[in-house]
């Protein structure tokens, strides 16, 4: 099992992201799981063209020379993609959305309909497909600011042809950091999660549900949050 985790943080390995995300890879690892932890802000890659150029003119091969060509070597083989990305104005960071745009060069430009009758561009035979995973945290107290985050995954899913195996979502993501009991059990939840997939498992409904509970009422946290942002704004 070769698991790649796409990690979409301008912030990289001092975001609240990176956290869930060696959370999880840590678990994938106890399991046996190959993993490979790719943090966005490290790597150079710049916007998608539009060109056409990797299906037309060099079918498989972008014109653009950046990182992203050697980010697909590594993560050639994978069974399971794991996209994390922070929560930014309710969907998924730049980041991540411009990594997923240069996956275009993995696609066919072919068109057939799909069982439910929507137009979809060929998969291509000789590409292994991955299977996604999505993974997300955000500074606000209620889940139902992952919902635009949500629908595009399962879309994603659907243009890549391929079966989404989770969503991991944590609101009050400000608290990944906090030495908190409760931050350190959802933690072990996500190292749960990773395990699970790992050894081949869709996630249990008891870590599902683990994975959906708060740090703290949100009343509390919001009162929390605001006196911290005080305390920011009054040093100035």
């Amino acid at each position: 099992m070769k698991i790649v985790l796409i990690n979409g943080s301008p912030r990289g390995r001092n975001s609240n992201t990176h956290i869930m995300a060696e959370a999880f890879l840590q678990g994938a690892q106890a399991a046996g799981a190959e993993t490979l932890h790719v943090l966005l802000a490290e790597k150079e890659i710049r916007h998608c063209r539009g060109c056409f150029s990797c299906w037309l003119k060099t079918p498989g091969h972008c014109v653009i020379g950046d990182d992203m060509k050697h980010i697909l070597v590594e993560a050639d083989g994978a069974d399971v993609l794991v996209l994390a990305s922070p929560l930014y104005f309710d969907t998924i960071s730049g980041m991540l959305k411009v990594f997923m745009d240069r996956m275009i060069v993995k696609g066919d430009p072919h068109f057939s309909k799909t069982a439910t009758g929507e137009s979809r561009h060929w998969k291509n035979p000789d590409e292994k497909t991955p299977r996604l995973l999505m993974m997300s945290n955000c500074g606000f107290p209620e889940r139902s600011h992952f919902q635009a985050i949500s629908h595009w995954v399962q879309r994603a899913a659907l243009n890549m042809q391929t079966e989404l195996l989770g969503e991991i979502y944590a609101a009050q993501g400000g608290l990944l950091a906090q030495e908190l009991p409760q931050v350190k059990t959802y933690l072990q939840w996500i190292k749960t999660a990773g395990s699970e997939i790992a050894l081949g498992q869709a996630l249990s409904a008891e870590t599902r549900q683990a994975l959906e509970q708060s740090f703290l009422p949100d009343d509390i946290y919001t009162q929390n949050a605001n006196q911290y942002f005080d305390s920011l704004l009054g040093s100035k």
